[in-house]
């Protein structure tokens, strides 16, 4: 993954860092690791409550597509919430994507993640 942000990567959260790190390689055991037992994930319509359907969504989101994903913007919103935005490139319909990775952490463990189209 090659960065390019508005905030260098070190100054994001642990948990934020370190969960993205993982996801981008599809490594659903750690990346759920980072969530609290609570966390809720929505991906453009549907969302996905607690460990079992957070971690089905990790384990199993875009498997069916090739892509690479390169992070081109990060900031923070405020003391809990961030935003990562992200630019992928792959075999899915339309090819390019730029999503925003919004955050909510709780006791430094992401207890909401809310993946949407990056504004135009």
């Amino acid at each position: 993954m090659t960065h390019h942000t508005d905030l260098p990567s070190d100054p994001l959260p642990n948990a934020v860092r370190r969960f993205l790190a993982a996801h981008i390689v599809r490594d659903a055991d750690t990346a759920s690791s980072f969530l609290t037992e609570d966390a809720v994930i929505v991906d453009q319509d549907e969302t996905f409550r607690g460990r079992d359907e957070t971690y089905g969504f990790l384990r199993d989101a875009g498997s069916e597509f090739a892509y690479t994903t390169e992070q081109i913007g990060a900031h923070r919103v405020d003391g809990t919430h961030w935003v990562v935005t992200v630019r992928l490139e792959g075999t899915f319909p339309g090819g390019v994507a730029e999503l925003d990775y919004r955050f909510a952490l709780r006791a430094d463990r992401i207890a909401e993640l809310v993946i949407a189209n990056h504004p135009a």
